[in-house]
């Protein structure tokens, strides 16, 4: 009787978690759009130390939307700040996936896309990341942004789920986003105005340049 009671139980959990993936993945999708068939799959989960999954989005604008979808968990243990309490990280890169061949591009061509989502993927746990603040990983810089609308869904049991852009930005973009928040937004107009935003990437001259 009780393994047949753990078992129903275990059975309710794996539907819960299936039906909290899905609608997740359409949310996203109303924003994205259509998800590229191609996954960047890591063997190891994420949750058990290994790399986060890449979901690819071709069409929400000319480029590729790379998002992740592991951060959040429907117990709760999931990144969360100001703006979500729980949230997956984007990046979207100028870069194009037309074949499998194709993800090999986008891994530097606008820096280290992976390495970056996995490592501010992993900050997101320890810290709050707010909108506008900045971060740095090696030698490069970021500004972190809230991306979307935050779904309220009791399905995914989440009063305000979303998705933070992550722009990797110059070292003097950043020095000047870190005066104060409106410097901060100050700098995403100028990125906006440039035509930078949402991309990331730092093969460009810098927006303050001319300043």
């Amino acid at each position: 009787m009780f393994d047949e009671w753990k078992a129903k139980r275990a059975r309710k959990e794996v539907e819960f978690i299936e039906k909290a993936q899905h609608v997740k993945s359409e949310y996203i999708k109303s924003i994205m759009g259509k998800q590229h068939d191609m996954v960047g799959h890591s063997p190891i989960p994420f949750k058990m130390g290994g790399a986060l999954d890449e979901h690819y989005y071709p069409n929400y604008c000319d480029g590729t939307a790379i998002v992740t979808k592991e951060l959040t968990d429907h117990r709760f243990d999931s990144p969360k700040n100001d703006v979500y309490d729980a949230y997956e990280l984007v990046m979207i890169t100028r870069n194009k996936i037309h074949s499998i061949t194709g993800k090999f591009a986008l891994e530097y061509d606008d820096g280290p896309i992976s390495r970056i989502l996995n490592t501010i993927g992993k900050y997101s746990a320890m810290a709050k990341l707010n909108p506008f603040e900045t971060l740095e990983y090696n030698d490069g810089c970021l500004i972190i942004l809230p991306f979307s609308e935050p779904l309220c869904n009791l399905e995914t049991y989440y009063k305000k789920f979303g998705l933070m852009l992550l722009i990797e930005i110059h070292r003097d973009e950043m020095e000047y986003a870190m005066q104060s928040k409106s410097t901060a937004k100050d700098l995403i107009e100028k990125l906006k105005q440039s035509g930078v935003y949402p991309f990331t990437g730092i093969k460009r001259p810098s927006v303050l340049a001319a300043s």
